[in-house]
């Protein structure tokens, strides 16, 4: 718990201080500021994952709906099929990926860095499909710059104050002498611990 507190602290300050200085650094990352830093966040959270394979991932999802949106804009047509046709190749594609590397890179990042594009850009591009290669370079960069603040936040929470444990109760592990620790349990695994049939 001390650690989400502290993260979402700092994911609040870095959000507010990222929205300010955006128009005098013109860094023009106010419109992405919330939703990046969020994904960032999200990231940096997914401590099952290495840092590198969360990372890789998120890239090869940013890059692939980047190309998509290169090709609606210059090759599909703008209709229902259209879109149905590049979100359709979009995620074959990122399956194929995690198939040809055997298992090596995760799903869940790849499609956190479509969502991240999407969530920025999408409603951009159906405005001013032809300014593709402006508004697009624009998105990436802004919700990059707001990731990356994300998941250093995150990053900084877990370094500062470690993994979160849970509250003192049944969940205490005894370590001999009296003195009860609290004992850290998987993620998974918060979902049914609760349910243990009890004598």
């Amino acid at each position: 718990m001390r650690r989400s507190i502290v993260a979402g602290l700092l994911l609040a300050a870095a959000t507010g201080l990222l929205i300010l200085v955006s128009d005098p650094l013109s860094l023009n990352v106010e419109q992405f500021a919330l939703i990046g830093v969020l994904i960032g966040a999200v990231l940096g959270l997914m401590t099952d994952i290495a840092v590198w394979d969360r990372l890789a991932g998120f890239g090869i999802g940013l890059v692939a709906a980047w190309v998509t949106y290169g090709l609606r804009a210059g090759f599909l047509p703008d209709s229902s099929g259209g879109r149905a046709v590049a979100v359709v190749g979009l995620l074959a594609f990122l399956v194929l990926i995690v198939w040809l590397v055997g298992g090596r890179l995760h799903l869940v990042p790849m499609l956190i860095g479509v969502t991240a594009l999407a969530g920025a850009y999408e409603l951009t591009f159906i405005d001013a499909p032809p300014r593709f290669l402006e508004e697009s370079s624009v998105a990436v960069t802004g919700v990059l710059l707001a990731a990356a603040v994300g998941f250093a936040c995150t990053v900084l929470a877990s370094s500062l104050i470690g993994p979160d444990r849970v509250p003192a109760g049944r969940h205490r592990e005894d370590d001999g002498d009296g003195d009860d620790t609290e004992a850290e349990v998987p993620f998974d695994e918060m979902f049914y611990r609760d349910q243990e049939v009890r004598p």
